[in-house]
């Protein structure tokens, strides 16, 4: 126990006075036996030693300075355990022991890492073997494009042997499948000794490839030998679960050069790929990133998607087989079916941010919370400071994420893009934290990528199939983000939600949104998507763009989030192939290319909220031209024809617009089994509570409640009166004409209180008439409504300032908006950074 208390600095004793002193606590914190993990400063957790490495993650991306830094804090933290006194850790050391007077940060639920300590290493499932080598790859653009595959027609289809008539050269036994769950996880997977799971070389003559992918975001089960330079592999399946094979992954070693190789992935799902429209799969030579700083490629020939032969009763198989020649003989390289972005890549990531002077102020990083294997969620909020509580509560919100499906990685590159030019010094982007609050969680699903899944989390569900779910614990990850989003429509406007995937069957980069049934705002959420593809008409195609909102969608975060109130909600698909479009047509897209559409959201977030409505209006007008050549198109497949003008908004979206049933779509296979019945006792458990307890009151309520039962207590006690025992029973029978609406503050409830009084009799010389005083409160109620019921354009500073209450184009304008002119410099937005004379046009 004073051990304990002493490491917690609630115990202060002299050196030496007791068995378990400072000096006892220095010597068993310095214990060969345990290590210090989490963050300097922090609550430290004590691990034991054995898996020290495993343990932390000391990654390359900490700088010599950072180092000095931790160097520094280990001996402050030293110096503080020898002193005669504990001191308390509330407290800040500087490196002599001298107290520093500011306190500490208040501890987030979770201990977050600072610039001073360690990552922690990524926790896996128990059932996991893991490889002890850091997996790291530079980033590199390659020189020229990288044009599409075109087919030949003479494209090899080798049959599928099966390791009946090959060899098996590597293969996984311990991986959880359908019928199991996950139970545990630890920091490097399973325990004891790591299998060598590859063959054992001959001699330096022996030809044959090393494989391995037990390392993040890794994903090979099996590799078979059927010839000198050929192999058949098997991906693994996403965790507890029997399909969802796309994304792969892997090394391999020991290889030869100027020799063809052949590859057939054998197990893959989906019917049609973009592999059958030119995409090439990615290769990484080390030897090239080490000598000559070349980083991903696209590389293969004869490439070839078809289905397999061998059908397994259940579901059919697709292959995709190619060639490749190595670079260089005894090289290490690695192939993947997209740019890989790891967990610890995203550390490292944050890991600078945090320690960026300038970018920890205006950018915090938060745990929103622990996965089901206990890796962390991050939660970043970015704003600049505000000046006054009223500006800081006048910003709009925009909310954003990535990678709740694991294996599009493609949406972590958008994002850090996004995050690179928000976090930079551009005046844009200055712009952009004034007047918004960016919530970003740029990694949903760290789990899945940390185990190479292709598209669930560890619970073996998709998870953007269940943001409606009441599971807590099983679904952590999408319930917290639910609940953030929902009390931050609580506390400000959310202007737009946006979820950033990867897509595997349509090139270019588009959105999916929902269709708005109030006809006031029609085609108002198709804004957004149309600026955007005219800031990037080389890489986002607005004519993929679909705004239909299917039964088998309700649960997925565009939709959640769409009817929860946000009027701009989507789905951000960009492809795994490339562009169709303009400069970029038939090449394929990089990371700078994915990290450019990062910056233009941020550029199109200043279009969608310029004070000027041009952009606005005609982008508008564009919609309505584009609609009636659809409808048009429409009833003449039809072979029917319609006079639109005096039916126009007469018109339903919905049958006009085709479904999104080219998307990368997974119908929801419902709940695990293990899940059923804890799903049914919280559903019983919700509904008894619902008709036992009543729901706790606000403090509003309470107030108005009380003013209540005070007025009918006052009338009680005066004269008995049939003008005031009418009106008390009024009061009895509808209670609702003292309630105000739920849009008025707090500040018109104090300024009817004098109103309250009059009405409660103090002033004894007058005389209360029920149904005047009936009138008027219900006249002051209407009043209240009318005034501060949202309109369309909301102002930052008064409401005489803004005289539009609508974004509706007039009938007769017929705007001229050219390209060049909208993707100009926008000269007029340094006149936005003046506070008081901000309008921001958004939605109610």
């Amino acid at each position: 126990m004073y051990r304990h208390l002493q490491y917690y600095g609630y115990f202060k004793a002299q050196k030496g006075n007791l068995p378990n002193s400072a000096t006892q606590q220095h010597v068993w914190k310095n214990n060969p036996r345990f290590v210090l993990s989490g963050s300097f400063g922090e609550r430290d957790e004590l691990i034991p030693d054995p898996l020290q490495k495993e343990k932390l993650l000391w990654p390359s991306c900490l700088s010599s300075a950072m180092h000095r830094q931790i160097e520094a804090v280990s001996r402050a933290d030293s110096f503080m355990l020898s002193s005669p006194l504990l001191k308390s850790r509330q407290l800040l050391h500087d490196e002599f022991g001298e107290v520093n007077t500011r306190l500490r940060e208040p501890r987030d639920l979770f201990a977050f890492f600072s610039g001073n300590g360690p990552l922690q290493a990524p926790r896996w499932p128990i059932e996991c073997e893991v490889i002890k080598e850091n997996i790291h790859h530079i980033e590199g653009v390659p020189p020229e494009p990288e044009y599409f595959y075109q087919p030949t027609g003479n494209e090899k289809v080798p049959e599928i042997v099966g390791e009946e008539q090959g060899t098996v050269v590597y293969q996984l036994d311990t991986v959880p499948t359908e019928g199991s769950y996950f139970s545990s996880s630890r920091v490097g997977g399973k325990r004891g000794i790591i299998k060598e799971l590859a063959v054992t070389l001959q001699g330096p003559e022996d030809n044959t490839l090393l494989f391995e992918s037990r390392f993040e975001s890794g994903n090979l089960q099996k590799a078979v030998r059927v010839d000198t330079y050929e192999y058949e592999l098997t991906l693994r399946t996403d965790l507890y679960t029997n399909k969802h094979t796309q994304w792969f992954y892997f090394r391999v070693q020991n290889t030869r050069k100027d020799v063809t190789y052949r590859f057939t992935i054998v197990n893959l799902l989906k019917p049609k790929s973009l592999y059958t429209l030119g995409m090439k799969p990615l290769m990484y030579s080390q030897l090239d990133a080490n000598t000559h700083n070349i980083g991903w490629r696209r590389e293969g020939n004869e490439i070839k998607y078809y289905k397999n032969n061998m059908d397994d009763g259940q579901q059919p198989f697709y292959c995709l087989t190619w060639t490749v020649q190595f670079p260089h003989d005894q090289d290490t390289c690695f192939f993947a079916h997209f740019y890989p972005y790891t967990y610890t890549d995203l550390q490292c990531y944050l890991l600078s941010v945090a320690n960026n002077p300038i970018q920890s102020q205006f950018c915090k990083l938060r745990t929103l919370c622990r996965s089901l294997a206990g890796n962390t969620v991050y939660l970043l909020t970015i704003t600049n400071p505000s000046r006054t509580p009223q500006e800081a509560a006048a910003k709009k919100a925009v909310v954003l994420s990535a990678r709740v499906h694991p294996g599009e990685s493609n949406g972590s590159w958008i994002m850090k893009g996004f995050l690179d030019f928000i976090l930079s010094n551009s005046p844009d982007a200055e712009l952009l934290r004034d007047i918004f609050v960016f919530k970003v969680i740029p990694m949903l699903n760290p789990d899945g990528v940390i185990v190479g899944n292709y598209r669930c989390s560890l619970a073996g569900r998709d998870l953007n199939r269940h943001y409606k779910t009441i599971l807590k614990e099983s679904f952590p990850c999408i319930w917290h983000t639910r609940n953030m989003i929902k009390r931050l429509l609580e506390e400000r406007e959310v202007l737009l939600y946006c979820d950033f995937h990867g897509h595997s069957r349509k090139n270019n980069i588009f959105l999916y949104g929902c269709n708005n049934n109030d006809h006031k705002y029609w085609l108002h959420e198709r804004v957004f998507p149309l600026m955007l593809s005219k800031n990037a008409p080389d890489k986002f195609s607005f004519r993929s763009c679909n705004f239909k909102v299917q039964k088998c969608k309700e649960g997925t975060g565009r939709v959640v989030m769409w009817r929860m109130g946000i009027l701009n909600s989507y789905t951000m698909e960009s492809t795994f192939g490339g562009s169709t479009l303009g400069n970029k047509k038939d090449t394929h897209f990089t990371t700078e290319d994915l990290k450019s559409l990062g910056y233009h959201v941020c550029d199109t977030l200043l279009d969608f909220c310029d004070p000027d409505q041009t952009k606005f209006t005609q982008c508008l007008e564009e919609l309505k031209e584009l609609l009636q050549q659809e409808i048009h198109k429409k009833f003449y497949e039809l072979g029917q024809d319609m006079d639109l003008e005096g039916s126009w908004n007469d018109i339903s979206l919905s049958d006009i617009e085709s479904s999104t049933s080219g998307s990368d779509s997974s119908f929801s296979d419902g709940l695990p089994v293990h899940l059923l019945n804890m799903a049914d006792e919280l559903n019983k458990k919700k509904m008894h509570k619902k008709k036992k307890q009543k729901p706790l009151q606000t403090r509003k309520q309470r107030n108005e409640q009380y003013q209540r039962n005070n007025l009918i207590r006052e009338l009680k006690s005066t004269e008995d009166t049939p003008e005031r025992a009418g009106f008390a029973s009024t009061l009895q029978k509808q209670p609702t004409f003292f309630k105000t609406s739920e849009n008025t503050s707090s500040s018109t409830i104090k300024n009817e209180k004098p109103r309250m009084n009059e009405v409660n009799g103090k002033d004894k010389g007058t005389s209360l008439d029920s149904s005047k005083t009936t009138t008027l409160i219900l006249t002051k109620n209407k009043e209240t409504m009318q005034r501060e019921k949202p309109g369309f354009i909301v102002s930052c500073s008064s409401s005489k300032n803004s005289t539009n209450t609508s974004q509706d184009p007039a009938a007769d304008v017929k705007p001229n908006w050219s390209r060049s002119r909208f993707l100009g410099t926008k000269k007029g937005r340094s006149t936005m950074a003046v506070y008081p004379s901000l309008h921001i046009y958004t939605y109610p």
